[in-house]
């Protein structure tokens, strides 16, 4: 789909019966500064992540999602702490 999903549907053809502009309205409006288009939401990472597929024992998963929201940011943190005391080797 190509149009904006949030855009106010336009089936008023009379000026006078134009839909009343809410706060909801002006919230999940776009917001311009002169040409640019500011964007919402999470700010881009400095470090982006890389997208990988990899295997992991049943086991080992079901721990860190049992520590709710965030579990593979904190499976990421682990791993980055492992290698602080196990340094990359060339192969």
């Amino acid at each position: 789909m190509s149009g904006n999903k949030h855009a106010t549907p336009t089936s008023w053809a009379d000026p006078d019966d134009a839909p009343e502009l809410t706060d909801e309205f002006f919230e999940r409006a776009d917001e311009c500064v002169g040409e640019k288009l500011l964007r919402r939401g999470r700010p881009l990472a400095e470090c982006k992540k890389q997208p990988l597929t990899v295997r992991y024992d049943a086991d080992v998963v079901a721990a860190f999602k049992a520590t709710g929201r965030g579990w593979q940011t904190r499976m990421n943190d682990a791993l980055r702490d492992w290698l602080k005391d196990h340094p990359a080797r060339a192969a």
